[in-house]
Protein backbone atom coordinates (compact mmCIF):
# COMPACT_ATOMS: atom_id res chain seq x y z
CA UNK A 1 0.00 0.00 0.00
CA UNK A 2 1.29 3.48 -0.89
CA UNK A 3 1.97 5.97 1.89
CA UNK A 4 -0.05 9.17 1.60
CA UNK A 5 0.12 12.60 3.18
CA UNK A 6 -2.86 11.69 5.36
CA UNK A 7 -0.98 8.64 6.69
CA UNK A 8 1.99 10.80 7.71
CA UNK A 9 -0.14 13.49 9.35
CA UNK A 10 -2.27 10.97 11.21
CA UNK A 11 0.78 9.04 12.40
CA UNK A 12 2.60 12.09 13.74
CA UNK A 13 -0.58 13.54 15.25
CA UNK A 14 -1.38 10.32 17.11
CA UNK A 15 1.94 10.49 18.98
CA UNK A 16 1.21 13.89 20.51
CA UNK A 17 -0.52 14.61 23.81
CA UNK A 18 -3.27 15.46 23.31
CA UNK A 19 -3.46 13.75 19.90
CA UNK A 20 -3.90 15.84 16.75
CA UNK A 21 -6.49 14.52 14.32
CA UNK A 22 -6.73 15.17 10.59
CA UNK A 23 -9.68 17.46 11.28
CA UNK A 24 -7.28 19.72 13.20
CA UNK A 25 -5.04 20.24 10.15
CA UNK A 26 -5.29 22.33 7.00
CA UNK A 27 -2.73 21.85 4.22
CA UNK A 28 -1.58 24.80 2.09
CA UNK A 29 0.67 24.74 -0.97
CA UNK A 30 2.55 27.89 -1.97
CA UNK A 31 4.24 28.44 -5.34
CA UNK A 32 6.94 31.00 -6.11
CA UNK A 33 5.89 34.04 -8.15
CA UNK A 34 9.13 35.91 -8.93
CA UNK A 35 7.47 39.02 -10.35
CA UNK A 36 4.92 39.55 -7.58
CA UNK A 37 6.34 41.58 -4.69
CA UNK A 38 3.41 40.61 -2.48
CA UNK A 39 4.03 36.88 -3.00
CA UNK A 40 6.84 34.46 -2.19
CA UNK A 41 9.28 35.17 -5.02
CA UNK A 42 11.97 32.58 -4.35
CA UNK A 43 13.76 30.46 -1.71
CA UNK A 44 15.15 33.57 -0.04
CA UNK A 45 11.59 34.46 1.03
CA UNK A 46 11.13 31.24 2.99
CA UNK A 47 11.72 32.79 6.40
CA UNK A 48 9.23 32.35 9.24
CA UNK A 49 8.33 36.03 9.07
CA UNK A 50 7.84 36.20 5.31
CA UNK A 51 5.87 32.96 4.99
CA UNK A 52 3.68 33.92 7.95
CA UNK A 53 2.99 37.36 6.49
CA UNK A 54 2.02 35.83 3.16
CA UNK A 55 -0.06 32.99 4.59
CA UNK A 56 -1.97 34.95 7.23
CA UNK A 57 -3.79 37.01 4.59
CA UNK A 58 -6.77 35.08 3.22
CA UNK A 59 -9.81 35.90 1.13
CA UNK A 60 -12.88 37.21 2.90
CA UNK A 61 -15.05 34.67 1.08
CA UNK A 62 -15.57 31.35 2.87
CA UNK A 63 -15.91 29.75 -0.56
CA UNK A 64 -12.24 30.50 -1.22
CA UNK A 65 -10.91 29.76 2.27
CA UNK A 66 -12.65 28.17 5.29
CA UNK A 67 -14.63 30.52 7.51
CA UNK A 68 -13.26 28.77 10.61
CA UNK A 69 -9.97 27.11 9.57
CA UNK A 70 -8.35 24.41 11.77
CA UNK A 71 -5.71 24.92 14.41
CA UNK A 72 -2.67 23.67 12.47
CA UNK A 73 -1.71 24.89 9.00
CA UNK A 74 0.86 22.66 7.28
CA UNK A 75 2.76 24.59 4.61
CA UNK A 76 4.17 22.96 1.48
CA UNK A 77 6.25 24.65 -1.22
CA UNK A 78 5.92 23.73 -4.90
CA UNK A 79 9.04 21.86 -6.01
CA UNK A 80 8.21 21.10 -9.62
CA UNK A 81 4.93 20.55 -11.44
CA UNK A 82 3.22 18.44 -8.76
CA UNK A 83 6.05 17.84 -6.30
CA UNK A 84 5.57 19.69 -3.04
CA UNK A 85 8.10 19.88 -0.21
CA UNK A 86 7.26 20.41 3.45
CA UNK A 87 8.25 23.85 4.72
CA UNK A 88 6.76 23.80 8.21
CA UNK A 89 3.65 24.35 10.32
CA UNK A 90 1.83 27.32 11.83
CA UNK A 91 -0.61 27.23 14.70
CA UNK A 92 -3.69 29.34 13.99
CA UNK A 93 -4.66 31.49 16.97
CA UNK A 94 -7.68 32.88 15.20
CA UNK A 95 -8.62 35.76 12.97
CA UNK A 96 -7.57 39.25 14.00
CA UNK A 97 -10.98 40.75 13.31
CA UNK A 98 -9.83 44.33 13.75
CA UNK A 99 -7.55 43.90 10.71
CA UNK A 100 -10.31 42.65 8.42
CA UNK A 101 -10.89 44.54 5.18
CA UNK A 102 -13.59 44.28 2.54
CA UNK A 103 -11.46 41.77 0.65
CA UNK A 104 -9.29 39.96 3.20
CA UNK A 105 -9.10 38.33 6.61
CA UNK A 106 -5.89 38.20 8.65
CA UNK A 107 -4.97 35.38 11.01
CA UNK A 108 -2.63 35.19 13.99
CA UNK A 109 -0.17 32.48 12.89
CA UNK A 110 2.72 31.24 15.01
CA UNK A 111 5.39 28.67 14.02
CA UNK A 112 5.22 25.31 15.84
CA UNK A 113 7.33 22.15 15.81
CA UNK A 114 4.68 19.84 14.36
CA UNK A 115 6.42 17.81 11.59
CA UNK A 116 9.72 19.61 12.29
CA UNK A 117 11.86 16.44 11.77
CA UNK A 118 10.42 16.20 8.25
CA UNK A 119 11.05 19.84 7.25
CA UNK A 120 12.60 20.03 3.76
CA UNK A 121 12.61 16.21 3.62
CA UNK A 122 8.98 15.20 3.08
CA UNK A 123 7.94 15.47 -0.59
CA UNK A 124 4.43 14.66 -1.76
CA UNK A 125 2.65 14.53 -5.11
CA UNK A 126 0.08 17.36 -5.05
CA UNK A 127 -2.51 16.00 -7.44
CA UNK A 128 -4.07 19.29 -8.57
CA UNK A 129 -1.77 22.37 -8.57
CA UNK A 130 -4.72 24.68 -9.27
CA UNK A 131 -6.16 23.78 -5.87
CA UNK A 132 -3.73 25.31 -3.39
CA UNK A 133 -5.26 24.30 -0.03
CA UNK A 134 -7.39 21.54 1.44
CA UNK A 135 -8.39 19.88 4.69
CA UNK A 136 -6.10 17.07 5.81
CA UNK A 137 -9.22 14.95 6.35
CA UNK A 138 -10.42 15.39 2.75
CA UNK A 139 -10.48 12.59 0.20
CA UNK A 140 -8.00 14.50 -1.96
CA UNK A 141 -5.46 14.62 0.89
CA UNK A 142 -5.91 10.89 1.36
CA UNK A 143 -4.94 10.39 -2.30
CA UNK A 144 -1.76 12.47 -2.27
CA UNK A 145 1.20 10.10 -2.39
CA UNK A 146 4.44 10.54 -0.48
CA UNK A 147 7.17 10.76 -3.13
CA UNK A 148 10.14 10.70 -0.78
CA UNK A 149 11.43 11.40 2.68
CA UNK A 150 14.91 12.58 1.81
CA UNK A 151 18.06 12.31 3.89
CA UNK A 152 19.68 15.52 5.06
CA UNK A 153 23.09 14.79 3.57
CA UNK A 154 26.15 16.93 4.10
CA UNK A 155 26.88 19.43 1.36
CA UNK A 156 30.47 18.72 0.22
CA UNK A 157 32.86 21.66 0.12
CA UNK A 158 33.73 22.23 -3.58
CA UNK A 159 37.13 23.79 -2.98
CA UNK A 160 37.79 27.52 -2.81
CA UNK A 161 37.61 27.90 -6.60
CA UNK A 162 34.16 26.30 -6.62
CA UNK A 163 32.48 28.51 -4.03
CA UNK A 164 29.38 30.20 -5.49
CA UNK A 165 26.49 31.06 -3.16
CA UNK A 166 23.31 33.09 -3.41
CA UNK A 167 22.49 35.17 -0.35
CA UNK A 168 19.88 32.62 0.70
CA UNK A 169 22.45 29.82 0.41
CA UNK A 170 24.95 31.94 2.34
CA UNK A 171 22.45 32.24 5.20
CA UNK A 172 22.12 28.46 5.24
CA UNK A 173 25.88 27.92 5.02
CA UNK A 174 26.68 29.86 8.20
CA UNK A 175 24.24 27.89 10.41
CA UNK A 176 23.12 24.64 8.72
CA UNK A 177 24.85 21.47 10.04
CA UNK A 178 25.05 20.18 6.45
CA UNK A 179 27.66 22.86 5.70
CA UNK A 180 30.10 21.90 8.46
CA UNK A 181 32.94 21.30 5.99
CA UNK A 182 32.35 24.68 4.35
CA UNK A 183 32.58 26.53 7.65
CA UNK A 184 35.72 24.67 8.66
CA UNK A 185 37.45 25.59 5.39
CA UNK A 186 36.33 29.22 5.26
CA UNK A 187 37.26 29.80 8.91
CA UNK A 188 40.91 29.04 8.11
CA UNK A 189 41.62 31.50 5.31
CA UNK A 190 41.92 35.18 4.61
CA UNK A 191 40.94 36.26 1.14
CA UNK A 192 39.47 38.47 -1.54
CA UNK A 193 35.82 37.89 -2.36
CA UNK A 194 33.37 39.10 -4.98
CA UNK A 195 29.69 39.99 -4.53
CA UNK A 196 27.73 40.26 -7.77
CA UNK A 197 24.24 41.73 -8.02
CA UNK A 198 22.69 39.34 -10.55
CA UNK A 199 19.89 41.81 -11.32
CA UNK A 200 22.20 44.41 -12.86
CA UNK A 201 25.72 42.95 -13.02
CA UNK A 202 27.25 45.39 -10.54
CA UNK A 203 30.05 43.97 -8.42
CA UNK A 204 31.72 44.56 -5.08
CA UNK A 205 35.26 43.43 -4.23
CA UNK A 206 35.96 42.91 -0.55
CA UNK A 207 38.57 41.41 1.71
CA UNK A 208 38.65 39.35 4.88
CA UNK A 209 41.95 39.57 6.71
CA UNK A 210 43.40 39.11 10.16
CA UNK A 211 41.41 37.00 12.62
CA UNK A 212 38.07 37.65 10.89
CA UNK A 213 38.72 35.23 8.00
CA UNK A 214 36.25 34.61 5.19
CA UNK A 215 33.69 32.87 7.41
CA UNK A 216 33.52 35.74 9.87
CA UNK A 217 33.17 38.34 7.15
CA UNK A 218 30.50 36.42 5.28
CA UNK A 219 28.53 35.76 8.45
CA UNK A 220 27.92 39.50 8.71
CA UNK A 221 26.56 39.53 5.14
CA UNK A 222 24.30 36.61 5.97
CA UNK A 223 22.90 38.59 8.89
CA UNK A 224 22.16 41.96 7.27
CA UNK A 225 23.07 41.75 3.57
CA UNK A 226 25.54 44.66 3.62
CA UNK A 227 28.23 43.87 6.20
CA UNK A 228 28.68 47.57 6.93
CA UNK A 229 29.91 48.41 3.41
CA UNK A 230 28.81 51.90 2.36
CA UNK A 231 27.32 51.20 -1.08
CA UNK A 232 25.74 47.94 0.00
CA UNK A 233 24.29 49.58 3.10
CA UNK A 234 22.65 52.24 0.92
CA UNK A 235 20.91 49.47 -1.02
CA UNK A 236 19.43 48.25 2.26
CA UNK A 237 17.47 51.43 2.83
CA UNK A 238 14.95 53.41 0.89
CA UNK A 239 13.61 56.85 1.62
CA UNK A 240 10.18 57.14 3.18
CA UNK A 241 9.57 60.86 3.43
CA UNK A 242 12.35 62.08 5.70
CA UNK A 243 12.74 58.71 7.38
CA UNK A 244 14.56 55.54 6.39
CA UNK A 245 13.19 52.04 6.09
CA UNK A 246 15.13 48.80 5.93
CA UNK A 247 14.62 46.90 2.68
CA UNK A 248 14.70 43.34 3.86
CA UNK A 249 15.01 41.85 0.39
CA UNK A 250 17.83 43.99 -1.01
CA UNK A 251 20.33 41.10 -0.99
CA UNK A 252 18.11 38.56 -2.77
CA UNK A 253 20.08 39.00 -6.02
CA UNK A 254 23.57 38.83 -4.47
CA UNK A 255 25.95 36.02 -5.47
CA UNK A 256 29.10 35.40 -3.39
CA UNK A 257 32.36 33.91 -4.71
CA UNK A 258 36.07 33.90 -3.91
CA UNK A 259 38.72 35.56 -6.08
CA UNK A 260 41.79 34.56 -4.07
CA UNK A 261 42.54 33.00 -0.70
CA UNK A 262 45.51 33.41 1.62
CA UNK A 263 46.79 31.41 4.55
CA UNK A 264 46.19 32.68 8.09
CA UNK A 265 49.76 33.99 8.45
CA UNK A 266 49.77 36.10 5.26
CA UNK A 267 50.54 39.76 6.10
CA UNK A 268 47.65 42.20 5.78
CA UNK A 269 49.70 44.29 3.35
CA UNK A 270 49.69 41.44 0.84
CA UNK A 271 45.92 41.00 1.20
CA UNK A 272 45.42 44.76 0.74
CA UNK A 273 47.53 44.76 -2.44
CA UNK A 274 45.46 41.93 -3.90
CA UNK A 275 42.22 43.70 -3.03
CA UNK A 276 43.35 46.87 -4.81
CA UNK A 277 44.39 44.85 -7.86
CA UNK A 278 40.99 43.18 -8.23
CA UNK A 279 39.13 46.45 -7.74
CA UNK A 280 41.20 47.94 -10.58
CA UNK A 281 40.96 44.87 -12.81
CA UNK A 282 37.20 44.54 -12.44
CA UNK A 283 36.71 48.34 -12.45
CA UNK A 284 34.38 48.12 -9.47
CA UNK A 285 35.19 51.65 -8.31
CA UNK A 286 34.00 53.13 -11.61
CA UNK A 287 31.20 50.77 -12.59
CA UNK A 288 30.50 48.73 -9.50
CA UNK A 289 29.76 49.05 -5.81
CA UNK A 290 33.18 49.92 -4.36
CA UNK A 291 33.57 53.45 -3.02
CA UNK A 292 37.31 53.37 -2.25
Amino acid sequence: MSVTLAHVLAGVGAELAPPVSLDDIHVIRHSFRPNDEAALRGPEDLTDERVAAYTREQDISSRRFPADPPRLWVILIADGKNRSRLWGTFENHGELVHERTEACRYFDLRPVEFLAPLKDRLVIDWDNPRSWHRSASSESAARMQVVEIADRDKVPFPGFDGVLLTHHQLQEMVIDPRYTDWRAALAEVQGIYLITDSSNGKQYVGKADGSERILGRWTSYARDGHGGNVALRELAYESVGEAKRVKTDHARHFVFSLLRVFGPSTPSSEVNTAESHYKAALMTRKFGLNRN
